[in-house]
């Protein structure tokens, strides 16, 4: 009874404080309520009690395992925790299609200083591992770019890219032609102002993959800040959306990875043509597009945490860590 109350009452205010526009500054300086919102139930796998959930490299999986946390969407696709899948079948699944799998990073203005090197360094210890992967790492400064001893079928492309006047502006597009195309079936796109911890292994892979926000997962629909200006490309209107989705790291086969970024740029292009910009720049945009194509796979926020939020008994085993954000120094 205290419990359900104490929901109530924060649910409460924390729709007076969205309405507002005041959620976004009350999280950012107070974070008893990233404490409070483990309260906030997740919701139930509906396919929880089907032994025949399977993912496409991790065989058979067990949602039950992480019962406190949602392990699939109402659509039938997984969403991946610690627990509910066998790393080893995945490893092997990967090395029986021969997969080369990429992975893009843009690293420019002072993020290739601070982040590019340690980001590197640890998707060597940690991003699948075992399997034949190329570095796609895009710069308007190729010659700086740290030269990172890799394993055994392990390649460093570096590609130059125009300097933006803001990162927001800068396109995956080109990034998804040339030598990628031919080279990777599957492709993980990833910040580069972050670095692995754990395992980040072919359980992530999929025709299209989406991230679970660390900050936004246990929040109902109507809480989540999907852009709600009717005039952007980018608007969801009341009652659309299934999760809020971090634009940090998202992935798939290149085909739909070509779909995704086109989506994209044509809705950055229509705001800009009439002077608006969504609440969440690319990432407002990348919600609307997996609201109306649903991704084949989830991954949990282990796959790219923040450790400010501090610690969750469901995130048992964080795979990427979120840097904490210096935009003052970085886009000065």
């Amino acid at each position: 009874i205290i419990k359900t109350s104490v929901l109530s009452t924060l649910l409460t205010w924390l729709l007076l404080l969205e309405k507002f526009n005041l959620y976004s500054w009350l999280t950012l300086y107070f974070y008893w309520v990233m404490h409070l919102e483990v309260l906030l139930p997740m919701g139930v796998c509906p396919l929880a009690r089907m032994p025949l959930l399977r993912d496409n490299f991790s065989g058979p999986l067990d949602p039950g395992a992480q019962p406190e946390v949602l392990t699939c969407t109402s659509w039938g696709a997984p969403i991946i925790w610690d627990g509910t899948f066998d790393p080893d079948v995945a490893q092997q699944e990967a090395v029986q299609r021969n997969l080369t799998v990429g992975l893009t990073v843009f690293a420019v203005g002072r993020y290739l200083e601070k982040y590019l090197e340690r980001f590197l360094e640890t998707a060597e210890q940690h991003f699948m591992v075992g399997q034949r992967v190329v570095y796609y790492v895009f710069t308007e400064r190729p010659a700086a770019v740290p030269r990172v001893p890799l394993g055994p079928g392990r390649r460093l492309r570096v590609e130059r890219v125009a300097r933006e006047r803001r990162w927001q502006d800068l396109s995956m597009a080109p990034a998804l032609g040339g030598r990628l195309g031919r080279e990777a079936r599957f492709v993980l796109c990833i910040d580069v102002d972050q670095h692995f911890s754990g395992a980040f292994g072919p359980e992530a892979l999929a025709e299209s993959v989406a991230q679970l926000h660390a900050w936004h997962y246990r929040w109902p629909r109507r809480l989540l800040p999907f852009e709600r200006d009717a005039r952007s490309a980018a608007a969801l209107g009341p009652g659309e959306g299934d999760f809020y989705y971090h634009a940090a790291v998202f992935g798939g086969s290149v085909a739909a990875l070509r779909r995704l970024t086109a989506h994209c740029a044509r809705g950055l292009r229509r705001d800009r043509a009439r002077g608006l910009e969504a609440r969440w720049h690319d990432e407002s945009h990348l919600n609307k597009f997996f609201w109306l194509h649903k991704p084949a796979k989830l991954l949990s926020p282990e796959f790219c945490w923040s450790p400010e939020i501090g610690r969750r008994a469901e995130i048992r085993r964080p795979r990427l860590l979120r840097a904490p954000k210096e935009y003052a120094l970085l886009r000065s």
